[in-house]
């Protein structure tokens, strides 16, 4: 049968208004303006489980020493940029994990410089924005935040920065560990461009790669042994190679992306995924099989996790990879490449002098 589909696609139905008048309706779908994004993680489920891991103030920050080292990490690599910042966002801030580090005496780790100011005052003032109030506003009233000029925002959206900042609204944007549950990352990077001043830094960090490999195939391999199928349980993560390409497409200049492994040793499989919930870091794939893992599971993974995996002394290493990420936003004054083929000396040359 043949159609003619530019007729179809005018076809209109009219439906009486409320003036009794008869005004057509569109009987055909089209594409909403901007990229189709593809939804991976729940962010309901995701904002239910900080709000629930912060419900415990006590419990929860025995659960913070993952977050607290990678904010620690992030803060250092400011001491290798020479300037004051008026105005800096902290995109994901948990529990203020990077304001902690940021008021943290001597945080030059060079044995040549024992004593140094908290980075802290290099920052005029901080934003701290973060989708659960519960977990923002846990550490509020704990001495640190004496040490800088704090302000707590509750974002409605993880994935929305310019309805409540607006552009050109910061001189550097941090983020640690909050990245990796974000569905469209492409264009959260690009709204971060969009809101630093020209010529500023984003300096950031995200789970990624490799990070529970080891709980990740021994629960593939219990559920398979006990069940005859998988299902996912710990979240898919972006390649550092990704991470790069998308920092370039977002329009930042001057990429630097490292990775680095941090490996916490746990007495049982059981303390692992316990840490895990206390750090807000439960599965949120959409999908997921709902409920609890059987028990039978749960046993058949704490042995396939220690013969595959343990250490001699008895406990069991959990791998998180961190990716760092810093890149600018183009500037004036920003030292550029040259054209291509303006070069004077080849580096042939130069190589065969060695």
């Amino acid at each position: 049968m043949r159609v003619n589909l530019s007729r179809a696609c005018r076809r209109q139905i009219l439906r009486p208004s409320s003036a009794g008048t008869f005004s057509p309706r569109r009987t055909y779908a089209f594409q909403a303006p901007g990229g189709a994004v593809f939804k991976v993680f729940n962010s309901r489920a995701k904002w239910l489980q900080k709000e629930r891991s912060a419900a415990n103030p006590e419990l929860s920050r025995q659960g913070d020493y993952l977050k607290d080292e990678v904010a620690m990490r992030v803060c250092e690599r400011l001491l290798d940029i020479k300037r004051q910042f008026p105005r800096v966002l902290d995109l994901g801030a948990n529990s203020c994990n990077i304001a902690r580090a940021l008021t943290r005496e001597n945080p030059d780790p060079d044995p040549s410089t024992p004593t140094s100011p908290p980075l802290a005052t290099k920052i005029g003032e901080l934003v701290a924005a973060e989708s659960s109030p519960a977990l923002l506003f846990r550490d509020a009233d704990l001495p640190f935040n004496a040490g800088l000029n704090l302000t707590r925002h509750v974002l409605a959206d993880d994935e929305s920065l310019l309805l409540p900042f607006g552009l050109g609204s910061f001189d550097m944007v941090l983020s640690s560990l909050s990245l990796h549950w974000i569905n469209d990352l492409p264009g959260v990077l690009s709204q971060i461009n969009s809101v630093l001043r020209p010529d500023s830094p984003f300096v950031g960090a995200m789970l990624g790669g490799d990070t529970l490999f080891e709980l990740r195939t021994s629960l593939q391999l219990a559920e398979q042994e006990r069940r005859g199928g998988i299902s996912p349980h710990v979240s898919p993560l972006a390649d550092v190679r990704d991470v790069g390409g998308l920092m370039g497409k977002a329009g930042f200049q001057m990429l630097t992306v490292d990775v680095e492994d941090i490996v916490v040793d746990y007495p049982d499989t059981f303390a692992l995924m316990q840490d895990l919930q206390l750090m807000g870091e439960g599965n949120a794939v959409l999908g997921r099989e709902m409920g609890a893992i059987r028990r039978d599971v749960l046993l058949a993974n704490e042995a396939i996790y220690r013969a595959l995996h343990g250490n001699e002394d008895g406990t069991l290493p959990a791998t998180f990879r961190i990716i760092h990420m810093i890149g600018w936003k183009e500037g004036g004054n920003q030292p550029k490449p040259l054209k291509r083929g303006s070069g004077e000396v080849s580096l042939k040359d130069i190589l065969e002098h060695k």
